[in-house]
């Protein structure tokens, strides 16, 4: 659901780019097609050496591993949110724009690298035991179902949106995803005691429990927790700062995408 959620997000906001930036912004199906391949292979190779990576660190190598993918994937969105060319054009912007789509792919690696391996794991645990292989796999294919017809949803319904209005919401999904990473590496570091424990801001449990319907989607797509803590709070609020306070930010959103492209282009050809 996470992954699918993250990769609707970064299509829309592909798409709606392109009709900025014309072919500098342009990701060709080969270049999916090979960061699905990377990222399935890397989800196979990180679920085999599992039970080894755990041992890694004092027996927190897991979760330090899930934590680096978080860091890594945040280190991406916050570059993709400055490298994009935002008001004047160089010939640099080629560059920039081939260097902004490796980040979007690089997200979506380490996405799939990141859950793939969880479902792996998941299904090859009952591997084992024939009587409930079946139910557990049925089980598995209807929430895989299920998440990938959350993100289905969300891309149809963003691409559905006036472009203005399409292109600010994924904007602001995108700094609500950046935060959700950087308070899922204070908690998976705090839980291997590698970052001191902090008191709880505040618990929203009796109003949204994290086990709903409801608060999977929200955990999935900003991060709900109802019980955080103040350190990931803060970093919560970081996050979300570092993509608000971007050049892409500060240039699209007061801007009309329609009425944008054409000045941006003439900008472009003087």
């Amino acid at each position: 659901l996470e992954a699918a959620l993250l990769i609707s997000v970064l299509l829309v906001l592909t798409r709606l780019l392109y009709k900025i930036w014309n072919q500098d912004l342009q990701i060709t199906l080969g270049a999916i097609y090979i960061a699905a391949f990377l990222g399935g292979a890397g989800a196979w190779l990180y679920a085999i050496y599992t039970p080894s990576i755990s041992e890694w660190f004092d027996y927190v190598g897991q979760e330090v591993v899930n934590a680096s993918l978080h860091v890594v994937s945040l280190i991406l969105l916050i570059i993709l949110a400055y490298l994009i060319p935002s008001k004047h054009f160089s010939s640099r912007a080629l560059l920039q724009s081939r260097a902004a789509i490796f980040c979007m792919l690089g997200v979506v690696l380490l996405a799939l690298v990141r859950e793939g391996s969880e479902i792996i794991l998941y299904i090859g645990g009952f591997s084992a035991q024939p009587e409930n292989f079946s139910p557990v796999l049925f089980g598995g294919l209807i929430g895989g179902g299920i998440g990938v017809s959350s993100g289905i949803f969300l891309y149809y319904t963003l691409s559905s949106l006036r472009h203005q209005w399409s292109l600010k919401l994924c904007l602001l999904l995108l700094a609500l995803i950046s935060g959700n990473m950087a308070s899922q590496v204070v908690l998976l570091l705090t839980q291997a005691d590698w970052l001191p424990y902090t008191p709880i801001a505040w618990d929203t449990s009796m109003l949204l429990t994290e086990s709903s319907v409801t608060g999977h989607l929200l955990y999935a797509l900003i991060g709900y927790e109802a019980t955080p803590s103040w350190l990931q709070v803060m970093c919560y609020i970081v996050g979300v700062i570092m993509i608000m306070v971007s050049p892409l930010v500060r240039t699209i959103w007061p801007a009309r995408v329609d009425g944008e492209k054409e000045n941006l282009v003439e900008k472009r050809q003087y």
